[in-house]
């Protein structure tokens, strides 16, 4: 071991250790390589050929995003896989919404110190989520930041690329009013709302990981928490390249309030019958155990909607019986109506 090695050990930083954790890797972010991939793991870039994949000409449609501190949980859990998992599917339904299909993926992963099995995790989730949307992983950066996260704290975040032909994407010009709102269930928090859960579920109500309460019919919390963010690129894709919706909504921080009117051109607002959504469990148990308002609720929590399909009203049966066919259970949510970009519950 050299001495300029030791003291950058001194300091806090491993480079074998990070080195040792993204070789160890290497299998899993190769099983998503896609006919796009040009190049091997350990370039200074990714390098990714549109045409290969059918995608020349297209639009490319780019998101970043985080899981927030859903990583506590997961690493207090033991776990790291499923927030690779949140990550990767959150990132495609951000681009989904609109009419995109996703091209490549790169993550951000930093920790303090390194913890090479922790970062193999978070690469298994990512490669796994990658491989079933069809999305290669193409790079990413590893980094130990003593100093800036304390001892034993992970954070993750991801840049995904999609692309769309022009004449499917969905920019909103397509909504009119009367046009009907179809949800689609969440299969829990997804990756919002972690701090409020946090604060209700471990400090007022004083819950551990491995608790039952009596809301979640038998479900750990841990369960509950970490329940993997659904994708819902294989239900919702084929509706848009075949031109049966108008618009989509994902419905992450801000919930449909706040989501919603991001799909709106001006002049529509949306009316929300919130008595059809079905009631989401651990989204129960927080506003019940929290006395949270049902208000502020619909703004923190995604309470049970994970994505928001705009669909014309000649569309709606056949749209729901295909939604059907790939194990979606739909369900009327509301309707476009004049208005000023608001949403209105009834």
């Amino acid at each position: 071991m050299s001495d300029a090695s030791s003291a950058y050990q001194r300091a806090g930083v491993d480079i074998d250790k990070k080195y040792a954790a993204v070789t160890g890797a290497t299998a899993a972010i190769r099983s998503t390589y896609t006919r796009g991939v040009v190049g091997d793991v350990g370039m200074f870039g990714g390098l990714f050929d549109p045409g290969a994949v059918g995608a020349a000409g297209e639009l490319l449609v780019a998101s970043t995003d985080g899981v927030g501190t859903k990583v506590m949980i997961a690493r207090e859990h033991g776990d790291m896989r499923t927030v690779g998992e949140d990550l990767v599917n959150h990132c495609v339904d951000d681009i989904l919404v609109q009419g995109a299909r996703p091209l490549f993926f790169l993550d951000y992963i930093a920790m303090a110190p390194m913890q090479p099995p922790l970062v193999q995790q978070i690469i298994d989730g990512l490669a796994k989520a990658c491989r079933e949307n069809g999305c290669a992983l193409i790079g990413g950066e590893t980094a130990e930041m003593p100093g800036v996260y304390r001892e034993g704290e992970v954070d993750i975040a991801g840049t995904i690329v999609g692309s769309v032909a022009r004449e499917q994407l969905l920019d909103g010009t397509r909504v009119k009013v009367g046009d009907r709102l179809l949800g689609l269930r969440s299969s829990g928090l997804h990756t919002n709302g972690y701090s409020l859960a946090r604060k209700v579920l471990f400090g007022d109500a004083g819950l551990k990981l491995g608790d039952r309460p009596p809301e979640l019919g038998g479900q750990t919390v841990a369960d509950a928490l970490l329940a993997v963010h659904r994708s819902y690129l294989r239900a919702c894709l084929p509706l848009v390249q075949r031109g049966q919706l108008t618009a989509m909504a994902h419905i992450t921080g801000g919930g449909l309030p706040d989501n919603v009117p991001r799909s709106l051109p001006p002049g529509a607002g949306v009316r929300i019958d919130a008595r059809q959504i079905p009631r989401l469990p651990i989204c129960e148990l927080i506003v019940g155990r929290g006395k949270v308002a049902r208000a502020e609720a619909y703004r923190v929590l995604n309470m049970g909607v994970g994505m928001v399909l705009f669909v014309r009203p000649k569309d709606v049966a056949v749209v729901e019986r295909s939604l059907r066919d790939t194990g979606e259970e739909p369900f009327a949510l509301g309707e476009v109506v004049a208005g000023d970009r608001t949403v209105v519950f009834v």
